[in-house]
Protein backbone atom coordinates (compact mmCIF):
# COMPACT_ATOMS: atom_id res chain seq x y z
CA UNK A 1 0.00 0.00 0.00
CA UNK A 2 2.96 2.28 0.57
CA UNK A 3 3.61 2.36 -3.15
CA UNK A 4 0.06 3.53 -3.86
CA UNK A 5 0.35 6.24 -1.23
CA UNK A 6 3.56 7.41 -2.87
CA UNK A 7 1.71 7.59 -6.19
CA UNK A 8 -0.97 9.74 -4.56
CA UNK A 9 1.69 12.01 -3.11
CA UNK A 10 3.40 12.36 -6.49
CA UNK A 11 0.07 13.23 -8.09
CA UNK A 12 -0.58 15.86 -5.41
CA UNK A 13 2.87 17.34 -5.92
CA UNK A 14 2.32 17.55 -9.66
CA UNK A 15 -1.07 19.23 -9.28
CA UNK A 16 0.52 21.58 -6.76
CA UNK A 17 3.26 22.53 -9.18
CA UNK A 18 0.69 23.32 -11.86
CA UNK A 19 -1.37 25.34 -9.39
CA UNK A 20 1.66 27.38 -8.32
CA UNK A 21 2.12 28.37 -11.94
CA UNK A 22 -1.26 30.05 -11.74
CA UNK A 23 -3.62 27.30 -12.83
CA UNK A 24 -6.03 26.79 -9.98
CA UNK A 25 -9.11 25.03 -11.31
CA UNK A 26 -9.22 21.42 -12.41
CA UNK A 27 -12.84 20.50 -12.86
CA UNK A 28 -14.46 17.10 -12.46
CA UNK A 29 -16.33 16.10 -15.59
CA UNK A 30 -16.80 19.40 -17.38
CA UNK A 31 -13.44 20.73 -18.56
CA UNK A 32 -12.11 24.19 -17.76
CA UNK A 33 -13.76 27.55 -17.94
CA UNK A 34 -12.90 31.11 -16.99
CA UNK A 35 -14.20 34.64 -17.18
CA UNK A 36 -11.25 36.42 -18.80
CA UNK A 37 -9.51 35.74 -22.09
CA UNK A 38 -6.15 35.61 -20.38
CA UNK A 39 -7.19 32.90 -17.93
CA UNK A 40 -8.78 30.88 -20.73
CA UNK A 41 -5.42 30.83 -22.46
CA UNK A 42 -3.77 29.78 -19.21
CA UNK A 43 -6.31 26.99 -18.77
CA UNK A 44 -5.38 25.50 -22.12
CA UNK A 45 -1.81 25.32 -20.89
CA UNK A 46 -3.02 23.36 -17.88
CA UNK A 47 -4.65 20.80 -20.14
CA UNK A 48 -1.43 20.49 -22.17
CA UNK A 49 0.60 20.10 -18.99
CA UNK A 50 -1.67 17.33 -17.76
CA UNK A 51 -1.58 15.58 -21.11
CA UNK A 52 2.20 15.53 -20.93
CA UNK A 53 2.17 14.16 -17.39
CA UNK A 54 3.75 10.77 -16.91
CA UNK A 55 0.65 9.72 -14.97
CA UNK A 56 -1.66 10.58 -17.88
CA UNK A 57 0.12 8.10 -20.13
CA UNK A 58 -0.15 5.10 -17.81
CA UNK A 59 -1.51 1.91 -19.46
CA UNK A 60 -5.31 1.81 -18.92
CA UNK A 61 -5.23 -1.63 -17.26
CA UNK A 62 -2.58 -0.57 -14.76
CA UNK A 63 -4.25 2.80 -14.17
CA UNK A 64 -7.63 1.19 -13.45
CA UNK A 65 -6.05 -1.24 -10.99
CA UNK A 66 -4.21 1.57 -9.19
CA UNK A 67 -7.31 3.75 -8.91
CA UNK A 68 -9.49 0.85 -7.75
CA UNK A 69 -7.05 0.09 -4.94
CA UNK A 70 -6.85 3.72 -3.92
CA UNK A 71 -10.65 4.06 -3.89
CA UNK A 72 -11.06 0.88 -1.88
CA UNK A 73 -8.39 1.76 0.69
CA UNK A 74 -9.59 5.33 1.34
CA UNK A 75 -12.99 4.63 2.86
CA UNK A 76 -13.46 7.64 5.16
CA UNK A 77 -12.69 11.35 5.26
CA UNK A 78 -10.22 13.05 5.37
CA UNK A 79 -8.17 10.30 3.59
CA UNK A 80 -10.93 10.03 0.97
CA UNK A 81 -9.85 13.40 -0.43
CA UNK A 82 -7.14 11.39 -2.22
CA UNK A 83 -9.87 9.85 -4.37
CA UNK A 84 -10.99 13.33 -5.37
CA UNK A 85 -7.39 14.37 -6.04
CA UNK A 86 -7.01 11.44 -8.42
CA UNK A 87 -10.14 12.50 -10.30
CA UNK A 88 -8.55 15.89 -10.94
CA UNK A 89 -5.32 14.70 -12.55
CA UNK A 90 -6.51 14.47 -16.16
CA UNK A 91 -9.41 13.30 -18.31
CA UNK A 92 -8.31 9.64 -18.32
CA UNK A 93 -8.09 9.51 -14.54
CA UNK A 94 -11.36 11.43 -14.22
CA UNK A 95 -13.40 9.11 -16.43
CA UNK A 96 -12.08 5.96 -14.77
CA UNK A 97 -12.66 7.35 -11.29
CA UNK A 98 -16.24 8.27 -12.22
CA UNK A 99 -16.81 4.62 -13.11
CA UNK A 100 -15.11 3.26 -9.99
CA UNK A 101 -16.77 5.48 -7.38
CA UNK A 102 -20.23 4.08 -6.68
CA UNK A 103 -23.30 6.05 -5.63
CA UNK A 104 -24.14 6.35 -1.91
CA UNK A 105 -26.96 3.88 -2.47
CA UNK A 106 -24.39 1.17 -3.19
CA UNK A 107 -21.25 2.31 -1.36
CA UNK A 108 -22.67 4.24 1.58
CA UNK A 109 -20.04 6.94 0.93
CA UNK A 110 -20.24 10.61 -0.01
CA UNK A 111 -17.38 11.45 -2.37
CA UNK A 112 -18.20 14.10 -4.98
CA UNK A 113 -20.75 16.96 -4.65
CA UNK A 114 -23.26 15.11 -6.82
CA UNK A 115 -23.42 12.49 -4.05
CA UNK A 116 -25.44 14.99 -2.03
CA UNK A 117 -28.21 14.85 -4.64
CA UNK A 118 -28.25 11.05 -4.84
CA UNK A 119 -30.27 8.66 -2.63
CA UNK A 120 -28.58 7.44 0.53
CA UNK A 121 -27.61 3.84 1.35
CA UNK A 122 -30.35 1.21 1.28
CA UNK A 123 -29.51 -0.81 4.36
CA UNK A 124 -28.28 1.74 6.89
CA UNK A 125 -28.66 5.33 7.99
CA UNK A 126 -25.91 7.69 6.85
CA UNK A 127 -24.98 9.69 9.94
CA UNK A 128 -24.57 13.46 9.69
CA UNK A 129 -24.99 16.43 11.98
CA UNK A 130 -26.08 20.06 11.68
CA UNK A 131 -24.46 22.97 13.50
CA UNK A 132 -26.40 26.20 13.94
CA UNK A 133 -24.81 29.63 14.08
CA UNK A 134 -27.38 31.89 15.73
CA UNK A 135 -25.46 35.11 15.09
CA UNK A 136 -25.76 34.95 11.29
CA UNK A 137 -28.68 32.50 10.99
CA UNK A 138 -26.53 29.95 9.13
CA UNK A 139 -26.73 26.16 9.33
CA UNK A 140 -23.88 23.80 8.42
CA UNK A 141 -24.25 20.14 7.51
CA UNK A 142 -21.34 17.81 8.28
CA UNK A 143 -20.71 14.12 7.78
CA UNK A 144 -20.59 11.91 10.91
CA UNK A 145 -21.31 13.00 14.47
CA UNK A 146 -18.13 11.43 15.88
CA UNK A 147 -16.08 14.44 14.82
CA UNK A 148 -18.55 17.08 15.98
CA UNK A 149 -16.81 17.88 19.25
CA UNK A 150 -13.42 18.09 17.54
CA UNK A 151 -14.61 20.74 15.07
CA UNK A 152 -13.22 18.52 12.33
CA UNK A 153 -16.33 17.13 10.67
CA UNK A 154 -16.57 16.75 6.91
CA UNK A 155 -18.41 19.79 5.55
CA UNK A 156 -21.22 18.99 3.11
CA UNK A 157 -23.76 21.84 2.80
CA UNK A 158 -24.62 25.22 4.25
CA UNK A 159 -27.89 27.15 4.46
CA UNK A 160 -28.66 30.73 5.41
CA UNK A 161 -32.01 31.92 6.72
CA UNK A 162 -33.48 35.00 5.02
CA UNK A 163 -36.61 36.55 6.49
CA UNK A 164 -38.97 38.25 4.05
CA UNK A 165 -42.26 40.09 4.64
CA UNK A 166 -44.41 37.18 3.49
CA UNK A 167 -42.18 34.12 3.93
CA UNK A 168 -38.86 32.72 5.09
CA UNK A 169 -36.18 31.49 2.68
CA UNK A 170 -33.26 29.19 3.33
CA UNK A 171 -30.63 29.41 0.60
CA UNK A 172 -28.65 26.15 0.33
CA UNK A 173 -25.12 26.12 -1.07
CA UNK A 174 -22.06 23.89 -1.44
CA UNK A 175 -19.90 26.81 -0.32
CA UNK A 176 -20.31 28.17 3.23
CA UNK A 177 -18.64 31.44 2.21
CA UNK A 178 -20.86 32.19 -0.80
CA UNK A 179 -24.59 31.87 -0.15
CA UNK A 180 -25.87 33.90 -3.12
CA UNK A 181 -28.34 32.41 -5.59
CA UNK A 182 -26.12 33.59 -8.44
CA UNK A 183 -23.19 31.50 -7.25
CA UNK A 184 -22.07 28.41 -9.14
CA UNK A 185 -22.31 26.52 -5.85
CA UNK A 186 -25.99 27.35 -5.21
CA UNK A 187 -27.99 24.10 -5.35
CA UNK A 188 -31.42 24.95 -4.01
CA UNK A 189 -33.60 26.71 -1.46
CA UNK A 190 -36.39 26.16 1.05
CA UNK A 191 -39.34 28.57 1.24
CA UNK A 192 -42.13 28.78 3.80
CA UNK A 193 -45.62 30.21 3.66
CA UNK A 194 -46.62 33.19 5.78
CA UNK A 195 -47.51 31.12 8.86
CA UNK A 196 -44.47 28.88 8.59
CA UNK A 197 -46.62 25.75 8.50
CA UNK A 198 -45.89 24.75 4.91
CA UNK A 199 -42.55 24.62 3.11
CA UNK A 200 -41.36 23.79 -0.38
CA UNK A 201 -37.79 22.79 -1.17
CA UNK A 202 -36.68 23.82 -4.66
CA UNK A 203 -33.86 22.11 -6.52
CA UNK A 204 -31.74 24.31 -8.80
CA UNK A 205 -31.59 21.37 -11.23
CA UNK A 206 -34.30 18.98 -12.44
CA UNK A 207 -34.38 16.14 -9.88
CA UNK A 208 -35.81 13.74 -12.46
CA UNK A 209 -36.82 13.55 -16.10
CA UNK A 210 -39.96 15.56 -16.78
CA UNK A 211 -39.58 17.82 -13.74
CA UNK A 212 -41.41 21.11 -14.15
CA UNK A 213 -39.55 24.32 -13.45
CA UNK A 214 -41.26 27.29 -11.88
CA UNK A 215 -40.55 30.84 -12.95
CA UNK A 216 -37.40 32.17 -11.33
CA UNK A 217 -36.92 35.72 -10.14
CA UNK A 218 -33.33 35.53 -11.35
CA UNK A 219 -34.55 35.74 -14.93
CA UNK A 220 -34.94 39.32 -16.14
CA UNK A 221 -36.17 41.12 -19.21
CA UNK A 222 -33.65 43.02 -21.28
CA UNK A 223 -34.77 44.65 -24.57
CA UNK A 224 -37.97 42.58 -24.44
CA UNK A 225 -35.97 39.35 -24.42
CA UNK A 226 -35.65 36.91 -21.57
CA UNK A 227 -32.06 36.82 -20.38
CA UNK A 228 -30.84 34.47 -17.66
CA UNK A 229 -27.74 35.08 -15.55
CA UNK A 230 -24.63 32.99 -16.00
CA UNK A 231 -25.85 30.54 -13.35
CA UNK A 232 -29.61 30.11 -13.74
CA UNK A 233 -31.36 29.47 -10.46
CA UNK A 234 -33.93 26.91 -11.56
CA UNK A 235 -36.91 26.32 -9.28
CA UNK A 236 -37.81 22.64 -9.46
CA UNK A 237 -40.15 21.66 -6.59
CA UNK A 238 -38.55 18.66 -4.89
CA UNK A 239 -40.11 18.35 -1.43
CA UNK A 240 -43.31 19.69 0.13
CA UNK A 241 -43.38 19.80 3.93
CA UNK A 242 -46.58 20.42 5.86
CA UNK A 243 -47.03 20.85 9.63
CA UNK A 244 -50.49 20.07 10.96
CA UNK A 245 -52.23 22.92 12.74
CA UNK A 246 -53.04 22.33 16.39
CA UNK A 247 -56.52 23.84 16.42
CA UNK A 248 -57.25 22.78 20.02
CA UNK A 249 -54.22 24.58 21.37
CA UNK A 250 -52.99 21.69 23.54
CA UNK A 251 -49.26 21.20 23.87
CA UNK A 252 -47.83 18.13 22.17
CA UNK A 253 -45.45 16.84 19.50
CA UNK A 254 -45.52 18.31 16.01
CA UNK A 255 -47.19 16.39 13.22
CA UNK A 256 -45.59 16.70 9.84
CA UNK A 257 -45.91 15.27 6.35
CA UNK A 258 -43.44 15.36 3.45
CA UNK A 259 -44.33 14.77 -0.18
CA UNK A 260 -41.38 14.10 -2.48
CA UNK A 261 -42.20 15.09 -6.04
CA UNK A 262 -39.49 13.14 -7.85
CA UNK A 263 -39.52 9.93 -5.79
CA UNK A 264 -42.18 7.29 -6.47
CA UNK A 265 -43.83 5.49 -3.58
CA UNK A 266 -42.70 2.20 -5.10
CA UNK A 267 -39.07 3.12 -4.38
CA UNK A 268 -39.33 1.80 -0.82
CA UNK A 269 -40.62 -1.58 -1.94
CA UNK A 270 -38.14 -4.44 -2.47
CA UNK A 271 -36.47 -3.77 -5.81
CA UNK A 272 -37.90 -0.27 -6.02
CA UNK A 273 -35.91 2.43 -7.80
CA UNK A 274 -35.54 6.14 -7.04
CA UNK A 275 -34.25 8.70 -9.60
CA UNK A 276 -30.51 9.28 -9.31
CA UNK A 277 -28.76 12.36 -10.66
CA UNK A 278 -25.40 11.48 -12.18
CA UNK A 279 -23.85 14.91 -12.70
CA UNK A 280 -24.46 18.61 -12.36
CA UNK A 281 -25.45 20.53 -15.46
CA UNK A 282 -22.40 22.33 -16.79
CA UNK A 283 -24.18 25.68 -16.68
CA UNK A 284 -24.75 25.35 -12.95
CA UNK A 285 -21.44 24.09 -11.63
CA UNK A 286 -18.65 25.49 -13.76
CA UNK A 287 -15.61 24.62 -11.70
CA UNK A 288 -14.32 22.34 -9.04
CA UNK A 289 -15.33 24.35 -5.96
CA UNK A 290 -12.22 25.49 -4.09
CA UNK A 291 -13.63 24.89 -0.63
CA UNK A 292 -13.65 22.22 2.02
CA UNK A 293 -15.76 19.57 0.26
CA UNK A 294 -12.79 18.74 -1.92
CA UNK A 295 -10.11 20.05 0.25
CA UNK A 296 -10.07 18.41 3.41
CA UNK A 297 -44.97 21.46 -10.51
CA UNK A 298 -46.33 17.77 -9.65
CA UNK A 299 -47.89 18.57 -6.25
CA UNK A 300 -48.10 22.21 -7.18
CA UNK A 301 -46.64 25.02 -5.14
CA UNK A 302 -50.11 26.53 -4.76
CA UNK A 303 -50.43 24.10 -1.86
CA UNK A 304 -47.67 26.09 -0.17
CA UNK A 305 -49.15 29.51 -0.72
CA UNK A 306 -52.81 28.72 -0.22
CA UNK A 307 -54.52 27.11 2.71
CA UNK A 308 -55.25 23.85 0.96
CA UNK A 309 -54.10 20.72 2.81
CA UNK A 310 -51.40 18.48 1.41
CA UNK A 311 -52.95 15.24 2.52
CA UNK A 312 -53.84 14.17 -0.99
CA UNK A 313 -50.68 14.27 -3.12
CA UNK A 314 -50.55 13.15 -6.70
CA UNK A 315 -50.75 9.38 -7.09
CA UNK A 316 -47.43 7.62 -7.02
CA UNK A 317 -45.41 10.16 -5.02
CA UNK A 318 -43.58 9.07 -1.90
CA UNK A 319 -45.20 10.46 1.26
CA UNK A 320 -43.37 10.50 4.59
CA UNK A 321 -44.98 11.14 7.96
CA UNK A 322 -43.46 11.58 11.37
CA UNK A 323 -43.48 8.52 13.58
CA UNK A 324 -45.85 9.01 16.48
CA UNK A 325 -44.01 9.22 19.81
CA UNK A 326 -45.28 7.44 22.91
CA UNK A 327 -45.93 9.08 26.26
CA UNK A 328 -43.50 7.99 28.98
CA UNK A 329 -45.26 8.06 32.34
CA UNK A 330 -42.11 8.06 34.47
CA UNK A 331 -40.30 10.73 32.47
CA UNK A 332 -43.51 12.65 31.79
CA UNK A 333 -42.55 13.35 28.18
CA UNK A 334 -43.04 12.11 24.63
CA UNK A 335 -40.39 9.56 23.61
CA UNK A 336 -38.96 8.05 20.41
CA UNK A 337 -36.19 5.49 20.10
CA UNK A 338 -33.28 7.23 18.36
CA UNK A 339 -30.83 4.46 19.32
CA UNK A 340 -28.59 6.87 21.19
CA UNK A 341 -28.33 9.42 18.39
CA UNK A 342 -30.43 12.06 20.20
CA UNK A 343 -29.72 13.12 23.79
CA UNK A 344 -31.72 16.32 24.37
CA UNK A 345 -35.52 16.54 24.50
CA UNK A 346 -36.88 18.98 21.93
CA UNK A 347 -40.08 19.57 20.00
CA UNK A 348 -37.89 19.69 16.90
CA UNK A 349 -36.93 15.99 17.17
CA UNK A 350 -38.63 13.70 14.66
CA UNK A 351 -38.43 10.43 12.75
CA UNK A 352 -39.95 10.09 9.29
CA UNK A 353 -41.37 6.83 7.95
CA UNK A 354 -43.37 5.96 4.85
CA UNK A 355 -47.03 6.85 5.14
CA UNK A 356 -49.16 3.73 5.75
CA UNK A 357 -51.82 5.12 3.40
CA UNK A 358 -49.67 4.41 0.35
CA UNK A 359 -50.48 0.72 0.32
CA UNK A 360 -46.92 -0.47 0.94
CA UNK A 361 -47.13 -3.64 3.00
CA UNK A 362 -44.72 -5.26 5.42
CA UNK A 363 -42.23 -3.61 7.75
CA UNK A 364 -41.39 -0.77 5.34
CA UNK A 365 -43.64 1.61 7.29
CA UNK A 366 -41.57 1.15 10.43
CA UNK A 367 -38.29 1.73 8.59
CA UNK A 368 -36.98 5.17 9.58
CA UNK A 369 -35.94 7.05 6.43
CA UNK A 370 -34.90 10.29 8.14
CA UNK A 371 -34.36 11.17 11.77
CA UNK A 372 -33.39 14.50 13.27
CA UNK A 373 -32.70 15.38 16.88
CA UNK A 374 -30.90 17.63 19.31
CA UNK A 375 -27.63 16.67 20.98
CA UNK A 376 -26.39 20.10 22.12
CA UNK A 377 -27.36 23.75 22.31
CA UNK A 378 -26.73 24.26 18.60
CA UNK A 379 -25.86 20.74 17.41
CA UNK A 380 -28.37 18.34 15.85
CA UNK A 381 -27.99 14.89 14.31
CA UNK A 382 -29.38 14.16 10.85
CA UNK A 383 -29.44 10.52 9.74
CA UNK A 384 -30.96 9.51 6.42
CA UNK A 385 -31.12 6.62 4.00
CA UNK A 386 -32.57 5.52 0.65
CA UNK A 387 -34.56 6.78 -1.18
CA UNK A 388 -33.96 10.42 -0.15
CA UNK A 389 -30.76 12.43 -0.59
CA UNK A 390 -28.66 14.58 1.72
CA UNK A 391 -30.00 17.72 0.03
CA UNK A 392 -33.64 16.68 0.52
CA UNK A 393 -32.96 15.58 4.10
CA UNK A 394 -31.21 18.85 4.94
CA UNK A 395 -34.12 20.87 3.52
CA UNK A 396 -36.64 18.90 5.59
CA UNK A 397 -34.59 19.37 8.76
CA UNK A 398 -34.25 23.11 8.13
CA UNK A 399 -38.03 23.40 8.19
CA UNK A 400 -38.02 22.11 11.76
CA UNK A 401 -35.99 25.01 13.15
CA UNK A 402 -38.80 27.56 13.03
CA UNK A 403 -40.99 27.99 16.14
CA UNK A 404 -44.68 27.41 15.44
CA UNK A 405 -47.05 27.99 18.33
CA UNK A 406 -49.96 26.90 16.14
CA UNK A 407 -48.42 23.46 15.55
CA UNK A 408 -47.16 22.33 18.95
Amino acid sequence: MASFKSIIQDVKDEIGNISRKGFDHVKFGYGLRSRSHRVVQDSSVVVDALKQSCWASMPPELLRDVLMRIEKSESTWPPRKNVVACAGVCRNWREIMKEIVKTPEVSGKLTFPISLKQPGPRDSLLQCYIKRNRSNQTYYLYLSLDQALNEDGKFLLAARKLRRPTCTDYVISLNPDDMSKGSSTYIGKLRSNFLGTKFTAFDAQPPSAGSRVMKSRSTRLVNFKQVSPKVPAGNYPAVHISYELNVLGSRGPRRMQCVLDAIPASSIEPGGVAPTQTEFMSSTLDTFPSFSFFRSKSTRVENLESGRPMSAPKDGMLVLKNKSPRWHEQLQCWCLNFHGRVTVASVKNFQLVASPEQGVAGTEHENVILQFGKVGKDVFTMDYQYPISAFQSFAICLSSFDTRIACE
